[in-house]
């Protein structure tokens, strides 16, 4: 009986910090999306729609094409990497295309996709964060999955700013942590 009371108050002890350490990371992430979400609208809104179609280089993807490419691997990597949903095709996919979209029904799409991942975020077991999976070939954590996602809206809304400064506008002033 005593060696079981040691073993609890051990583990007690020693998991407790870890998961509010991974509690800790969930609500930064969460924090994150937020001011990424406020951010990206933002920057959507001051993009006129007559300019949606640009492109800084014949190759690269037009400023609605980036946005909703933002949306697609959101939604990717939080319900179907995170959450466990079936994966849409990239190449197939028509909620996250621009084709026969308006900047509003866009900016739309984006929000709503924002949400839906802060509530796959919010009701997260903080334990899955150590699960792995195959990213790509990579073995990658779900923490990892976390990182990557926010590294990847940055990537393209990078390139929208471009678009923007390139159309003689200047984008909102960055702001920390999103």
């Amino acid at each position: 009986m005593k060696t079981t009371i040691i073993l609890l108050t051990f583990i007690l002890f020693t998991t407790t910090p870890l998961l509010a350490q991974q509690n800790a990371f969930l609500e930064d992430s969460i924090e994150r999306l937020e001011n990424s979400r406020k951010y990206i609208l933002l920057v959507a809104d001051m993009m006129p729609e007559e300019k949606y179609d640009y492109k800084v280089t014949p190759e690269s993807l037009s400023f609605s094409e980036n946005l909703m490419h933002i949306g697609f691997a959101l939604d990717w990597h939080s319900q179907s990497l995170l959450g466990g949903r079936e994966a849409r095709v990239y190449q197939t996919d028509t909620v996250f295309k621009p084709a026969n979209k308006t900047k509003a029904e866009m900016m739309a799409r984006i929000d709503q996709t924002f949400t839906e991942a802060i509530t796959l975020l919010q009701e997260f077991d903080p334990k899955a964060l150590d699960d792995h999976l195959d990213y790509f070939g990579l073995d990658r954590s779900k923490r990892q999955i976390c990182m990557l996602l926010a590294d990847h809206i940055t990537h393209h809304r990078g390139q929208m700013l471009v678009a923007m400064r390139l159309n003689g506008l200047t984008p909102p002033r960055y702001v920390l942590y999103q």
